[in-house]
């Protein structure tokens, strides 16, 4: 084997290992800091969701730690903060707001999103690993730095795709269940919101595409099922 491919190999290796370690991290977390999430609001809109999924049910559960957000589990479960589901039970959200943050991270499990993150992770740290051994050649004690940046530009816009389609599979969803895509539209911009008041962006919206080129794509989305 090349001495080129030998770090890029084990480069690779080392991301799948340490992506399966966090996933096992974050499982024990989540298992450990939260609870089944009982709203009858919240549950009569989850009836529509299973019934357009033909599932028997969808669970949610609460996550005991106060950043606004709402993920999707390694093994498939679906989590909302305890910061984001105050935020609903303060009235700043609605109950068909906070849905469709459940239909977009239902759009990560059912679309194979925890898994392409973890070969795109490992393929991020072989494009690394061989960037950085190559420019490292060309460009002394920048090379190594350089390919850093260029890794996370291309993890970037990976995880920008993955959340574009999640987006357009909670319109479909919310669509479908008679929910339309306002209240989806009007959650981003409660975030946008919300994240100006506290100076930072809230985790939901971490490493995500801007809001209005996400509010532009739900539109497209919208206008695709009903304009075919």
């Amino acid at each position: 084997m090349s001495t080129l491919l030998i770090p890029v190999v084990l480069a690779g290796l080392y991301g799948i290992v340490m992506f399966q370690f966090s996933a096992w991290s974050l499982k024990r977390q989540l298992s450990r800091q939260s609870n089944p999430l009982i709203d009858k609001k919240l549950e009569k809109i989850m009836g529509k969701f299973a019934n357009v999924l033909e599932v028997e049910k969808i669970r949610i559960n609460i996550f005991e730690t106060e950043p606004i957000n709402g993920l999707a589990a390694p093994d498939g479960r679906i989590f909302i903060t305890r910061g984001f589901y105050k935020k609903y039970q303060d009235g700043d959200i609605t109950v068909e707001e906070i849905s469709s943050v459940v239909a977009h991270e239902l759009g990560h499990v059912a679309l194979g999103h925890i898994r392409r993150r973890m070969i795109d992770f490992s393929g991020q740290n072989a494009v690394r690993a061989a960037l950085g051994a190559l420019l490292s050649r060309l460009i002394p004690g920048l090379g190594g730095f350089i390919a850093g940046i260029i890794g996370n530009l291309l993890m970037a816009k990976l995880s920008r795709r993955d959340e574009y389609e999640a987006d357009e599979y909670a319109s479909a969803l919310m669509i479908k269940s008679g929910l339309g895509i306002e209240p989806q539209i009007s959650m981003f911009k409660k975030l946008d919101k919300i994240s100006n008041l506290q100076g930072s962006a809230p985790a939901w919206l971490m490493s995500h595409p801007p809001t209005q080129e996400r509010i532009n794509s739900i539109k497209k989305t919208h206008a695709k099922i009903y304009h075919r």
